[in-house]
């Protein structure tokens, strides 16, 4: 398929994206090549970029920005842009965007497939009318045995440990989940959440975790990266059933940092 038919693909099913607006495009590269085979990541790193290359894959599909901007303005006047895009020429691969389409996709996009990785029971008793939170309910549990769940889930994508706000005896069993970094505390309490799960890149702990805090709602906050992970080998596995002629491989990345040092 020619790349510009597969994002379009997309495009043409996510009746919720304002094409004059949405980041999903040709980022670099020529949307006029035939391709039958995609790697699929969640940000275009190096390491992503090396990869697509080492395997002979010409297209990359990618959630996160290629040149750390929500926007992926052109990346000349930033440190190491020009670089960059030339590195992405050179390896002759083409890089597209699938954000906002993803964001939404029913049953397999962001929030599904973050709620299907941590084993909450679906479908979601509640969503916002974006669709972008989502609220499930489970047996009531106490929140540090529910948050040390979570963190059992998302050690297998590196991240073996969570980051938690409030009292770990309180029986929680109404579990609020974002897509990735839209994850507002004020929201989880109109869906009637008495726990929510938000990520670092939403959730700024002087505003968000605070205001959790000081309203008593227990939060887990786990890497942007880690949340999101589920859902693109979720966008690789659709490739495959739906893009006939067209392989798509998952290039798993996980948690994007490291801790160091005692608990």
């Amino acid at each position: 398929m020619r790349i510009g038919d597969i994002l379009e693909h997309f495009l043409s099913r996510a009746g919720w994206v304002d094409r004059t607006r949405t980041v999903d495009r040709i980022i670099v590269g020529d949307p006029s090549v035939d391709v039958d085979r995609c790697a699929v990541a969640w940000i275009p790193d190096r390491d992503a970029i090396d990869q697509t290359e080492r395997r002979g894959i010409r297209l990359l599909m990618v959630h996160e920005p290629t040149f750390w901007d929500h926007f992926d303005r052109d990346p000349e006047g930033e440190a190491g842009g020009r670089d960059k895009r030339r590195r992405i020429e050179d390896a002759g691969i083409t890089i597209v965007r699938n954000h906002d389409c993803w964001d939404r996709w029913p049953d397999v996009g962001v929030p599904w497939s973050w709620a299907r990785f941590l084993r909450l029971p679906g479908p979601p008793a509640r969503m916002d009318d974006a669709g972008y939170r989502h609220r499930y309910d489970i047996d009531p549990v106490p929140f540090d045995a529910f948050a040390a769940s979570v963190a059992a889930r998302t050690a297998e994508l590196g991240e073996g440990a969570v980051e938690v706000v409030g009292d770990g005896d309180r029986l929680v069993s109404r579990v609020g989940i974002g897509t990735g970094c839209i994850a507002d505390v004020a929201t989880f309490l109109a869906l009637g959440c008495d726990v929510c799960i938000c990520t670092d890149d939403g959730s700024a702990y002087w505003r968000d975790i605070q205001h959790a805090r000081d309203l008593d709602l227990p939060v887990i906050c786990v890497n942007h990266a880690t949340s999101e992970e589920p859902a693109m080998a979720a966008l690789a596995d659709y490739i495959n059933r739906h893009l006939n002629g067209v392989a798509a491989e998952h290039l798993p990345q996980g948690c994007r940092f490291r801790r160091i040092g005692q608990a």
